[in-house]
C-alpha cells in the first residue's frame, strides 16, 4: 500500500512539474533611443537600441518613420544586430518625425525627433555709422514662404523683437529668404528667430553684432 502511494506521488509530481523542453520561449523585446531629441534641418541623428530575449544576434531591425502630420509609417532603413543584440541606424529627418523599430514580432516604443530650421543672418554693414540703415537678410530652410519670423536685438532684459520680416520664395530652391532694413544707432547683437509651427520647432540663427562708430 505504501509503495503504491509513493508511485502515485511521483507520477503526480511529474505531471505538475514544468517540462524544460516544453517551456515557452522567452519573448523578445526591442529598445530604441535617439542620439538627439532635436536636430537642425540637414543634420542627422543616430537611432540605436537592443534586441533582447531568445536569439538576438544577426537579426534584421527595420526602422519606420512617420513625419508630420503623423498619419502613417513608411520604411526609413534597416540595421542588423551584433553579437550582443545591439543595433544602430543613422537617419536625416526633414520635419518633426516619429520613429519606431521592429524585429520579428518585437516592436520598440515610438521615439520622436524634432527638427529646427536652418536659419542664416547677415548684415550689409557690421560697422555702420550711428543712424545708418543696415540691411538684415538671410535664408530659412526648408521653405516656409509667407511666414513671418522675428528679427531680434539683445537688450538688458533679454531678446526683443525689432522687426517681423515675412519669408519669401526662393526660385529653384527649397529655402525661403527675408530682408529688412533697420536704422542702427548703437552697438548691438542680433539674431533671426523662427517661432516654430506644427512641422518644425523653434530655432535661431547665429548671433551677429553691429559695432557702431
Amino acid at each position: 500500500m505504501k509503495r503504491t502511494l509513493a508511485i502515485s506521488a511521483a507520477a503526480l509530481a511529474a505531471l505538475v512539474a514544468p517540462s524544460a523542453q516544453g517551456a515557452p520561449p522567452t519573448p523578445q523585446t526591442l529598445s530604441m533611443s535617439a542620439s538627439a531629441a532635436t536636430v537642425k534641418f540637414g543634420g542627422s541623428v543616430t537611432l540605436s537600441g537592443k534586441l533582447a530575449g531568445g536569439k538576438f544576434d544577426a537579426k534584421n531591425v527595420t526602422v519606420r518613420q512617420d513625419p508630420f502630420p503623423i498619419d502613417g509609417f513608411a520604411n526609413a532603413g534597416s540595421a542588423t544586430t551584433n553579437a550582443t543584440g545591439d543595433w544602430a541606424l543613422g537617419v536625416k529627418p526633414t520635419a518633426n518625425t516619429r520613429f519606431q523599430a521592429r524585429s520579428g514580432k518585437a516592436d520598440s516604443p515610438a521615439v520622436d525627433v524634432m527638427v529646427r530650421p536652418a536659419i542664416t543672418l547677415k548684415l550689409s554693414d557690421r560697422t555702420p555709422k550711428s543712424g545708418q540703415r543696415v540691411s538684415f537678410s538671410g535664408t530659412l530652410c526648408p521653405e516656409h514662404d509667407a511666414v513671418a519670423i522675428a528679427l531680434q536685438r539683445r537688450g538688458a532684459k533679454g531678446w526683443r523683437t525689432v522687426a517681423k520680416p515675412v519669408l519669401a520664395d526662393v526660385v529653384g530652391a527649397t529655402c525661403s529668404s527675408y530682408a529688412r532694413s533697420l536704422r542702427v544707432r548703437r552697438n548691438g547683437a542680433y539674431r533671426a528667430r523662427f517661432l516654430g509651427d506644427a512641422d518644425h520647432v523653434a530655432g535661431n540663427s547665429r548671433v551677429r553684432r553691429a559695432a557702431v562708430h
